[in-house]
């Protein structure tokens, strides 16, 4: 059986925080009704989603790049390394190597299974929705743990992008660590401070 494992990313635009990307390998035996992109889903339907892909997928990874990260390489170069490296959270947690990686978008990483890229794929490839919604969730996740941490600057509600209500919050309190600090509006507020 050839297998095939679906690759996307989640939270490339986002001010604070990892990037993360999912692996996803379908099981034909156990296919998952309603899958797309995850940004067309709500909340509750995306979660739901997730849990059965957890539990039905032949196999499945996560992938990230740290802020950091982000920072030093950019954020196209560490959107990559998430990807490379939630094939090989797939690949090192299952025991099994796919034989073809579909990935959403124009650029793939550099890893020697072969790869095919599909603009949109996330709309058109379940096993890419699957990857999205992975990668979506899992991100979310991670923003829910920082509102925890820092609940005045509303991550809960903006998940690290830059809405006016988010850049507000920054103005008002600060850069919290966890900030990509290359990204425009906080290189910006950065070197205000510097310079105030």
């Amino acid at each position: 059986m050839k297998l095939i494992c679906g690759v996307d990313e989640a939270g490339r635009g986002p001010l604070v925080g990892n990037v993360l990307a999912g692996a996803v390998i379908l099981n034909p035996a156990r296919p998952i009704d309603g899958l797309k992109d995850s940004k067309k889903l709500t909340p509750q339907k995306r979660e739901l989603l997730y849990q059965e892909i957890l539990n039905h997928a032949l196999a499945w990874g996560v992938g990230h790049a740290s802020p950091a990260e982000i920072d030093h390489l950019n954020i196209l170069q560490a959107t990559m390394l998430a990807m490379k490296r939630a094939v090989e959270h797939l690949t090192l947690q299952y025991k099994i190597k796919p034989s073809l990686l579909l990935i959403d978008g124009n650029r793939a990483p550099s890893i020697d299974i072969q790869t095919q890229t599909i603009v949109k794929g996330d709309a058109t490839q379940p096993c890419i929705s699957a990857a999205s919604i992975i990668a979506k969730v899992t991100r979310d996740q991670e923003m829910m743990t920082l509102h925890r941490q820092y609940p005045e600057y509303g991550f809960n509600q903006h998940m690290g992008y830059p809405t006016v209500h988010h850049l507000n919050k920054i103005a008002e309190l600060g850069v919290i660590p966890g900030y990509r600090l290359t990204f425009g509006p906080i290189k910006k507020m950065i070197t205000r401070e510097q310079h105030g």
